[in-house]
């Protein structure tokens, strides 16, 4: 069974309708305690990182994360749950999960020192291709490199070791687009929303087995 993390956060119900798609059978609530028939996890959402913690503190899911990723358990994020993952956003001078060490800061400061910086409109939106590094990420391998997927965002991903960024897409800087972390993987873009390569994915993390040393194997 697939859990859909459900914080108040803005693009939920996309998520729902994905997997309604796929056939996929899924649980989506506020309450810890519903996912505990559930092997897998989706953390999705849109919208402000300091909103988005205050209402996981409320309601206990922010803890309940932790032990998740503790318990080396699948998980998935989202746009702005592949974000707040990570220790702190500059996004309301936030301090976030910390299932992840690394930081959120906004486009603007890294495009800086781009000569042709101008060109590129913040936020990040539309279709843009992400391409595989550091081995790349075992939820693409049915996927060809270089795919294009949907992205809205103006907060960029700044994880302390790089080797954890396993897709960038190209937007003036380098995007961290993908990340894998033991059996965390975090999507900046929005699969949901990206037509039959991003419904690909979704089905190939909710379809993975898990094996005996609990490391998904798709």
């Amino acid at each position: 069974m697939i859990g859909i993390v459900d914080y108040n956060a803005g693009n939920i119900t996309s998520v729902e309708r994905a997997l309604e798609n796929l056939e996929i059978k899924y649980i989506r609530s506020k309450n810890p305690a519903d996912f505990s028939e559930c092997d897998k996890l989706i953390f999705p959402g849109v919208g402000d990182a300091a909103y988005a913690m205050k209402q996981l503190e409320e309601t206990g899911l922010g803890k309940f994360l932790q032990e998740w990723a503790k318990e080396n358990k699948p998980l998935l994020g989202i746009c702005l749950g592949s974000q707040i993952i990570f220790d702190y956003s500059e996004e309301g001078d936030t301090k976030c999960l910390g299932l992840i060490p690394g930081n959120i800061v906004h486009m603007e400061k890294l495009m800086a020192n781009v000569p042709d910086s101008k060109n590129y409109k913040i936020p990040h939106m539309g279709y843009n291709n992400v391409t595989m590094v550091n081995g790349g990420c075992k939820l693409f391998n049915t996927l060809d490199n270089d795919t294009d997927f949907y992205f809205v965002h103006s907060y960029v991903i700044q994880p302390h070791d790089s080797n954890v960024i396993r897709g960038i897409a190209d937007y003036g800087i380098k995007v961290p687009a993908c990340i894998q972390k033991g059996n965390i993987f975090a999507f900046q873009f929005h699969p949901e929303k990206s037509g039959k390569h991003g419904l690909e994915l979704l089905r190939n993390f909710c379809e993975a087995t898990i094996n005996e040393k609990g490391e998904l194997s798709c």
